[in-house]
């Protein structure tokens, strides 16, 4: 099967100090990649040399967020026969080439990676970089790849029926015996995830090299049916996959600190991935599925549990378990990896607020750097784990919370008496799993509750449960953040009704966190911002929330024309989806409340903010008429030299049926036109008259001539 090849850049035209081309022999989230010197002539050369003469099946590029070139050319190198294997002995095929996005649509934001399917034979790869796209980031012309990578197969290894020998999947006599599994185990086609050039990207080193070994010990149990030991590593694979990305992130976050020469950050980044990595190599029990020590996992053969699934355990929490000392992999502990071999990079802290914030989002998508000049390479921002973005020490090992402050028991005293200090301890915490983990067993706790419970026993614990909201809501921490909405969701949809507390805790609930909601869909995080904007328009919609009338009257509110541009947006985009899914029909939405915040979003300096409060004034004349514009300045001349006034009262205009000021210049020039022709017929006819009495007036001259010389004659 197809697989990563390993190669080494033997030749390059050019490169930045900064950024050399031997970063392109390795893949990680800290690679910076290569990118060509400022105001360099293009086409820009490059040659790959593979270890060994392979079949190329699979090539990928991942470029640069705004050192982007316009086009790559791929041309494949063999050598002939009884020659050495040299670069200047190499003779060129071409295979084609990718264009590339200007990307302009993501912002400078994102890297576009290409792949291409090929089928060619050689050592070399050779690639053929043309000019840059223009943009205001890439003051010096240049272009950038991140990473590059092959997959394909050494010749020896080409799936051939003559070159089988030494493959202990192909030539397993199992295979020979069971046509199915041979097909299954050995596609000559099929290209493994883990051989991706997304997965190397965003995965720690380390936990990629034990996921490809815990991959091939799963295929090993399969050949020996060992179903058991191969659903389990399944599940391990997947696991760490996920605890990869988390490393990855913070081996990114780690080389920052570097970066802003804070080395207290750095050495507390690297003790909590140290710790990380231990915890959870003995919660996943690695010595045992890696069988280091050659005894084959056992097979019981049982009935109950597959009856009785249980959930695999979360990986950030961090309970002591009485599992045997771990075995990690030899090359683990011994900081001496191929991946950290090279020196580290001398980054300098570029990034601007906006990167910031961008990398906050845990997009997947990197940063570009606003230092200008040079604009300087970020780390690629690594993917999102399940606590997603970042805030407090999320992911650090500890033994548990850490005590409260007095103020913080002050503060905390009506969680501690409803669920106890531990509970509280907990949500006040610095690691975000403890948070996350209070706010998800509050939430148990009340799905658990008795519907005979006291009422004065349940209000308590709902009064406490949204305190805890509250915090959960302001939480940076995504993971966190979804948690509180989840119990929210549960107190306003199922357990205010299930236990008959009434229309004044679903007011309490809703007054207490819709302010906090509102503040979030602000947030400079992408999808923090999403989710609240979206669970405010689904709480709307809740039968006991909706008559309250409090979502409306809270979103309606007008802000100043110097408010956030993003919170101000986002609130009126929520208005204005609210005003679609409810209209006016007595549910908190009025032509007075709309309107009022309509007027003064018109008056924000942010253009998309004007646009949307255009549409909800423009949707709602079609729905109520005239009284909307009594909150709008007289429709005049004067008025009308706005350009923003003169687009709603144009489209007021269009919904009337009357025709526009174009319509009617329009209009009437082609009636001064038409009249301009009818003169000109007019003037033609009389010119035509005239001509034809002078010709009858010399007519009448001519006859009588005649008749006068005749009598003088005789």
């Amino acid at each position: 099967m197809p697989g990563k090849l390993e190669f080494r850049v033997v030749h390059v035209s050019g490169q930045d100090d900064g950024f050399k081309a031997t970063e392109l022999n390795t893949h990680s989230p800290t690679t910076k990649g290569w990118q060509s010197s400022r105001f360099c002539l293009y086409p820009q050369d490059m040659v790959l040399q593979l270890d060994k003469k392979s079949r190329m099946r699979k090539l990928q590029i991942l470029v640069h967020q705004y050192n982007i070139a316009t086009k790559i050319e791929f041309y494949v190198g063999d050598v002939p026969e009884d020659t050495p294997v040299t670069l200047q002995n190499a003779r060129y095929t071409r295979l084609g080439y990718v264009c590339m996005s200007d990307n302009e649509k993501t912002g400078f934001k994102a890297r576009e990676l290409k792949s291409v399917h090929v089928d060619a034979v050689g050592s070399f790869l050779k690639l053929v970089i043309h000019k840059n796209h223009v943009n205001k980031h890439n003051l010096y012309n240049q272009v950038g790849i991140i990473a590059v990578n092959v997959i394909g197969d050494e010749i020896k290894n080409i799936y051939d029926p003559s070159n089988l020998e030494g493959d202990p999947y192909i030539d397993d006599p199992r295979l020979k015996q069971d046509p199915a599994l041979a097909g299954l185990l050995n596609k000559p086609d099929y290209i493994s995830p883990l051989d991706d050039l997304a997965f190397d990207m965003y995965q720690d080193p380390e936990v990629a090299q034990i996921i490809r070994k815990l991959e091939r010990k799963k295929q090993e149990a399969v050949l020996e049916e060992r179903y058991d030991f191969a659903k389990k590593v399944k599940q391990a694979i997947t696991d760490l996959q996920k605890v990869g990305e988390k490393l990855g992130k913070m081996e990114v976050e780690k080389r920052q600190a570097v970066e802003s020469e804070d080395y207290d950050k750095a050495k507390l980044k690297k003790v909590q991935m140290d710790e990380y990595r231990l915890q959870v190599y003995k919660q996943l029990q690695l010595h045992d599925l890696l069988e280091v020590s050659g005894s084959k996992h056992p097979q019981p053969v049982t009935i109950e549990p597959v009856r009785q699934q249980t959930p695999p355990p979360k990986l950030e929490r961090l309970e002591k378990t009485p599992t045997p000392p771990p075995l990690p992999p030899p090359e683990s502990r011994s900081g001496k990896l191929p991946y950290d071999e090279r020196p580290l990079p001398a980054l300098k802290k570029t990034q601007s607020p906006r990167d910031v914030e961008d990398e906050a989002e845990g997009s997947g998508s990197p940063p570009p750097t606003a230092r200008q000049p040079p604009p300087a390479e970020s780390p690629p921002p690594p993917l999102d784990e399940s606590g997603g973005t970042g805030g407090g020490t999320g992911g650090g090992i500890t033994e548990g919370p850490e005590e409260m402050s007095e103020k913080d028991l002050r503060e905390a005293s009506i969680l501690i008496d409803v669920f106890g200090q531990p509970l509280a301890a907990k949500a006040y915490s610095k690691t975000w799993s403890f948070r996350e983990d209070a706010i998800n067993s509050v939430q148990k706790e009340l799905r658990d509750l008795p519907t005979s419970s006291p009422k004065e026993e349940t209000r308590n614990m709902l009064r406490a449960a949204i305190f805890l909201v509250q915090r959960g809501i302001k939480d940076k921490v995504q993971a966190v953040f979804k948690a509180a909405l989840s119990l929210l969701r549960f107190i306003l949809k199922d357990f205010i009704s299930l236990h008959k507390l009434g229309k004044s805790e679903t007011s309490y609930a809703v007054e207490k966190t819709l302010p906090g909601l509102i503040q979030r869909s602000g947030d400079t995080a992408a999808r923090i911002r999403d989710e609240a904007k979206a669970f405010v328009l689904d709480i709307a919609q809740y039968p006991d929330v909706k008559a309250t009338h409090l979502v409306p009257s809270e979103c309606t509110k007008p802000f100043k024309p110097s408010a956030a541009p993003r919170l101000s947006l986002s609130k009126t985009e929520i208005v204005e989806q609210l005003y679609r899914d409810l209209g006016l029909e007595n549910n908190g939405l009025t032509v007075d409340n709309l309107m009022k915040f309509c007027v003064a979003a018109l008056q924000h300096n942010n253009g998309e903010i004007r646009h949307v409060a255009e549409r909800i004034i423009i949707d709602l004349y079609k729905t109520v008429g005239a009284p909307v514009k009594d909150f709008l300045p007289p429709d005049d001349d004067k008025t009308r030299k706005n350009t923003l006034y003169r687009q709603i009262f144009e489209a007021f205009d269009k919904i009337d049926g009357k025709p526009s000021k174009e319509e009617l210049k329009r209009q009437k020039a082609e009636e001064e036109k038409k009249k301009a022709a009818e003169i000109e017929a007019l003037q033609a006819q009389l010119a035509a008259l005239k001509d034809l009495s002078k010709s009858s007036g010399v007519l009448m001259s001519m006859r009588q001539f005649p008749l006068m010389s005749d009598g003088i004659g005789s």
